[in-house]
Order: C-alpha cells, then sequence, then structure tokens
C-alpha cells in the first residue's frame, strides 16, 4: 500500500508540475509523462534543431512525430529498468561520436555547428549523452521482446504470396564480396619519432606551458582537440583499457607519462576527481605509416594471396588468421550492408559499393580472388593493403522467392516483429500512467496516446 502511495504522489507532483509550468513561461514545460519519467520542452525543441541541422524544411508537425518517438522511447526505457537492461559507457560513447561527426559533416564543418547550437560541441556531447543512452536502452529492450520471434519457411511462403504478382519489386544488381584488410605494423625504431614529439610536448607542459593549447596545437584526436583535449567526466567503462588504467591511476592535477594504445600515443592530464569518474583531458599523436612498413605489408599480403590461390588456405580461413578489419574478420570477411535499423546483410547493391571496391570486383569472376590492392582510408588516412573474394553476383531481376528468400525471410520476419511490439505497446499504454500536453491534442501521431490519456481522466 505504500509503495502505491508513494508512485501515485509522485505522479500527482508530476501532473501539478505540468500545470504549474504552463503559468510560469520561465520554466522548462513539462509536455508529457510516462509512468515516473517526464519529457520536457527543451528535449523536444532539441529533436527539432537537430531535425532542422540535418537541412530539412522548417515543419512545426515534425514535433508531433518526435514527441511520438520519445513517449515510447520513455515507455521501453521504463520496462528495461524493471529488467535490468543496461548498456555499457563505451557504446553510448561510440554512438555520441557517430552523431557528432554525422551532424558537423551536414552542417559543412565543428564552427558552423557550434554557431548554429549556440554552444560548444563538448557541452552539446553532454547534453545529448542521457537521451542517447536511453536510445540504446530502448533499442536493446525492443531486441529483447522479439529476441525469440522467427519465421518458418511456410510463414515467409505466405507472406511472398501476399504480393500482387504484378507488384513484386524489382531488384538491382547485387555482389556478395569479401575483404581481408592489412594494415602496416610499425616497428619499435619507426614509432619512436611519434613517441619523442608526445614526450617533448610532456615535458612543455612540466615546465609550465598550458596543456589545454598544446592539445589545441598539437593533437590528432579530432573528437577533442578543439576543446583542449577535455573529454569531461568518464568511468572506468568509457575508454580503452590502458587510457582507463592511467585516468584512474592519476590524482588530480597529474599528468600520465606517454602510453601506448590501438589508436596511438598518449598523455592524460586528470582535472577532477569525482568518486568512480574522472575528469580527464589528453594529447593524441597516431603514428603514421612508412614506405617501409607499407612494403613490409604489401610482401605479407602477396604471401597471403598465394596461399589462397595455392589451394592451401580457404579466403574465410585467412580473413580470421590476418585481417585486421574485426568487423569481418570472423564472419569469413564477408563485407556487411545494413539497408534498414535491424538488420545487416552479405548482399550489397552495386550502387551502393565503395566506388574503389567496384573498379576492382567489376571485372572479376564469381568464385575468384583479387590480387592486394592498395587502399587509403577516407577518415583516417590510414594506407594498407585488401585482398577481395567476389563470392556472387546477382543480375538485375524482378523479385522471387527462389532468388530472393533472404530478402522475403527478412520482410516477413521484420512485419512479425512489429506485430509483436505493437501488441507490446498496446498493453503497456493500457497499464501505464500516461500524460500528454494539451498543446499537441492536434496530432495525428498522438491520438493513439491522447486517447489513453482521455480515458484516464
Amino acid at each position: 500500500m505504500k509503495r502505491f502511495l508513494s508512485i501515485a504522489g509522485l505522479l500527482m507532483c508530476l501532473f501539478l508540475n505540468v500545470k504549474a509550468q504552463n503559468t510560469n513561461p520561465n520554466l522548462d514545460k513539462v509536455v508529457a509523462v510516462v509512468g515516473s519519467n517526464i519529457i520536457l520542452l527543451s528535449d523536444l525543441n532539441q529533436q527539432y534543431a537537430i531535425y532542422l541541422n540535418q537541412g530539412n524544411p522548417a515543419d512545426p508537425r515534425a514535433k508531433c512525430y518526435f514527441l511520438q518517438q520519445m513517449l515510447i522511447q520513455k515507455l521501453l526505457k521504463q520496462q528495461a529498468e524493471i529488467d535490468s537492461i543496461v548498456v555499457e559507457e563505451s557504446q553510448v560513447d561510440d554512438e555520441l561520436d557517430r552523431k557528432m561527426r554525422y551532424q558537423v559533416q551536414r552542417m559543412g564543418g565543428q564552427e558552423r555547428l557550434e554557431q548554429f547550437l549556440q554552444k560548444s560541441l563538448l557541452q552539446y556531447k553532454d547534453e545529448m549523452r542521457t537521451d542517447v543512452k536511453e536510445g540504446l536502452i530502448a533499442q536493446k529492450m525492443q531486441a529483447k521482446i522479439t529476441e525469440n520471434t522467427s519465421v518458418t519457411p511456410l510463414e515467409v511462403k505466405k507472406y511472398f504470396d501476399s504480393y500482387p504478382k504484378d507488384s513484386l519489386p524489382d531488384i538491382g544488381a547485387e555482389v556478395e564480396v569479401g575483404e581481408i584488410v592489412l594494415q602496416p605494423k610499425l616497428t619499435k625504431a619507426e614509432k619512436q619519432k611519434y613517441y619523442d614529439k608526445l614526450e617533448a610536448l610532456r615535458l612543455r607542459v612540466k615546465s609550465g606551458e598550458d596543456f589545454g593549447f598544446l592539445a589545441k596545437s598539437y593533437s590528432e584526436d579530432p573528437g577533442s582537440a578543439s576543446e583542449g583535449g577535455d573529454y569531461g567526466f568518464i568511468d572506468r567503462q568509457t575508454m580503452v583499457k590502458e587510457f582507463t588504467a592511467w585516468a584512474f591511476k592519476l590524482k588530480a592535477g597529474e599528468m600520465s607519462p606517454v602510453f601506448e594504445t590501438e589508436y596511438g600515443y598518449h598523455i592524460v592530464q586528470v582535472i577532477e576527481r569525482r568518486g568512480e569518474q574522472a575528469h580527464v583531458r589528453h594529447i593524441l599523436i597516431r603514428p603514421q605509416s612508412t614506405p617501409q612498413s607499407l612494403e613490409r605489408t604489401k610482401l605479407k599480403a602477396d604471401s597471403i594471396y598465394q596461399d589462397i590461390i595455392g589451394k592451401k588456405l580457404p579466403f574465410a580461413a585467412a580473413a580470421s588468421l590476418y585481417s585486421d578489419n574485426k568487423e569481418t574478420q570472423y564472419n569469413g570477411g564477408m563485407m556487411l550492408y545494413a539497408d534498414n535499423q535491424t538488420a545487416r546483410t552479405t548482399f550489397l547493391p552495386i550502387e551502393k559499393l565503395d566506388p574503389a571496391v567496384f573498379v576492382v570486383i567489376d571485372t572479376m569472376k564469381v568464385g575468384s580472388v583479387s590480387q592486394p590492392v592498395k587502399f587509403s582510408d577516407p577518415q583516417s588516412g590510414k594506407e594498407g593493403y585488401k585482398i577481395f573474394f567476389l563470392k556472387s553476383k546477382i543480375p538485375p531481376h524482378k523479385a522471387s522467392l527462389e532468388q530472393d528468400y533472404p530478402k522475403f525471410k527478412e520482410q516477413a520476419e521484420g512485419e512479425k516483429k512489429s506485430k509483436k511490439i505493437s501488441e507490446w505497446f498496446e498493453k503497456r499504454r493500457e497499464t501505464t500512467y500516461i500524460k500528454v500536453d494539451d498543446e499537441f491534442a492536434t496530432c495525428d501521431e498522438l491520438k493513439i496516446w491522447l486517447k489513453k490519456d482521455k480515458d484516464s481522466k
């Protein structure tokens, strides 16, 4: 009984807070309540600002859609808390970085994005962190709801037969391509000058120069250099283990020696410690490949190629043993294409291929392996060598169950999952307190939520 009263009291306080804020324009308005979670007008406006930043036309109706998505996310988050579902902070960091890179690219540079937002990128990332984390938790909860959902061959056929024959889609040309990625490995002697460069910067800090200024001037971390190397507060799961070890070994004001991670050489300075969190900044120097390291990589690639075509080693085994691409290393080296938010496939549409890859495989026969090809990563600028394997090539055609079974299986499974999620939401809406501000009463997207709201009055 006490638990019921405490929850009811909390909901009443939240409801009164909505009413109170409607009369005070200087306070952030609560636009919706889902269980014990609230959605603020400022959060909704931030989503709308991102929408505008992506080059979309101004449309106040878009806020209806965003509020609907936020209601869904809060409902999933609430259940995730009950089911003890969590995400690692490193996952949050990766997703934040991905979103920031995308927005910086769309806006034409970090400076223009900061001007648009009227705040620094670091401040913006801090503000976005909670929402991004909730979004990842919601995705994980949604995956749990549908984790045991699968379809039988009979269900796939039934789904395919539901298509009118004159409405079957045209499928463009597709390929399945494997790759072995080989990146140069520097010797200790080749890396020494990068170590020495960072050690010289460390000594300049020790002699009194400003760490933040040197980070802005010399750090090769695009995510933090403009902020003086400042990462804000991190916990023990945020960074790679070598970085974390030093960040939590140092006291406030102390600086690490030069140390190495997979990203290069670092020095870290702790600004503040707060329990199991540390406010840190760092300087990163990335070692670059040398002509000698590239030549060693080419010789290794040639040797692997000879082993594959000489039948000494299957391509898939060579990928697992030698490829530096962690994403494809253990799936036979097969490149993956994400055609929607939930599924990835080895069938790559020709028009989506990297032009540098297309040039190589265009003249290859199915089942053949390319000689090592030199490449340069467009983001990091790192050079190396790749060996390609053309597993299959499917010409353009009208969709058929025989030829496109994996696609129709994926679609049938997606439809089944959507139905299961819809049923889950319907049940949760009936048993969860939901309040949506009257300002959004005209939103078509929110009618189902508003119906629940009216029924509860």
